[in-house]
């Protein structure tokens, strides 16, 4: 009887503990939805971007702090766009539990561009603050937004791509008027290649005359890249010493997927145009574009200084062939003159194929 009252007494002084212990540690950290940031105005309505002191400071934006109603740090995405709705905007710059960033003239130029201002023109950026909880990025809040006039100069955004190969017309030369490859005019990150390829294999090239970055293949679906310092990556389009079928193909690589494929392509009744110019308001005279030898498909004219207006690609010397897309696109017959933006030397490349061309410029 004794021990069962203990047993009963112990029992009960230990439900107790229990409960106190629970109450002790019930508080839940809540988190509200959060007061958006309030972006303070900068003082002044326009600037123009400096080309040679690129480093020197251009504007200072700051902001009133995101309440979540918790001691906690707050991320601040600072977003450029070039329309009030921020339709499609960019991520300038992110700090965290900071109240101010500043852009350097290179820095605001690239984001600039990155949000869509052309360069050499006065455009309206529109600028917000979105804060936010670590790294999901969760509870974001938008700050009101501010616009400024911008005038841009030119930042060239694009890496360009070339092939090299005993695949390739260059052979394993890397510095042997390599064909570019073509990049989409929507994804900076797509590129094709569609032409003739030999008895052999190839890699890929980001400056032509040097061997690294060098892209290739280890597995035969994705891409490896030495930056230099590492190891070469297996060579295209297989990850073993398997030589091509010669043949026309489509090599497609996905610099962000980190994807390719290699796929074969009908040429059959596709002829090539006697002949093939450049010709428009960027140039002072047209220049002719010649074929390669090992792929008369493929034509290519090389260092033609173009200056700002628009071009186009004049085939049997009667039919012109464009598009509204500047630096890289898909020519259709009777389509737009191609925007020239900034004046340079330029290596063009057209595939009589597929349409596509590629201005690549020398300097920028």
């Amino acid at each position: 009887m004794k021990n069962n009252f203990i047993y009963k007494l112990s029992s009960l002084i230990l439900l107790i503990f229990i409960g106190i212990g629970c109450d002790d540690n019930a508080e839940t950290f809540t988190v509200s939805d959060g007061t958006a940031p309030t972006l303070t105005s900068i003082g002044f309505s326009e600037i123009e971007l400096d080309a040679v002191n690129t480093n020197n400071p251009a504007v200072t934006f700051s902001w009133q702090s995101a309440d979540y109603g918790q001691q906690t740090a707050v991320v601040y995405d600072i977003e450029f766009a070039n329309d009030q709705d921020f339709t499609n905007p960019v991520i300038a710059s992110s700090v965290t539990g900071e109240n101010a960033v500043t852009f350097s003239m290179g820095e605001l130029n690239s984001a600039a561009g990155n949000a869509g201002l052309n360069p050499f023109e006065w455009s309206d950026l529109y600028v917000r603050v979105v804060s936010s909880l670590g790294t999901q990025r969760s509870n974001k809040a938008n700050s009101n937004s501010l616009s400024l006039k911008v005038f841009p100069y030119f930042n060239y955004v694009f890496n360009d791509y070339f092939l090299v190969g005993d695949g390739t017309a260059p052979g394993w030369d890397n510095n042997n008027n390599n064909p570019a490859l073509f990049r989409d005019a929507s994804d900076e990150n797509l590129f094709k290649y569609t032409g003739y390829f030999s008895n052999g294999q190839f890699k890929v090239l980001e400056t032509k005359g040097l061997w690294q970055p060098q892209w290739g293949t280890n597995d035969g679906t994705s891409i490896e890249v030495n930056p230099g310092g590492g190891d070469d990556p297996e060579r295209f389009p297989t990850a073993g010493a398997a030589n091509i079928t010669p043949g026309f193909y489509t090599f497609t690589i996905n610099f962000a997927t980190q994807n390719f494929s290699f796929e074969a392509f009908d040429a059959n009744g596709i002829t090539s145009p006697s002949s093939l110019a450049v010709q428009g308001s960027s140039l002072d005279a047209p220049v002719a574009l010649t074929p390669l030898t090992f792929d008369g498909h493929i034509w290519n004219a090389s260092a033609v200084r173009l200056k700002p207006g628009d071009v186009q690609f004049l085939a049997n010397g009667t039919d012109t062939w464009g598009s509204d897309t500047s630096f890289s696109g898909i020519a259709t017959n009777g389509g737009a003159n191609i925007p020239v933006i900034v004046e340079d030397d330029y290596d063009i490349w057209f595939n009589d194929l597929t349409g596509e061309y590629i201005l690549v410029p020398l300097n920028l």
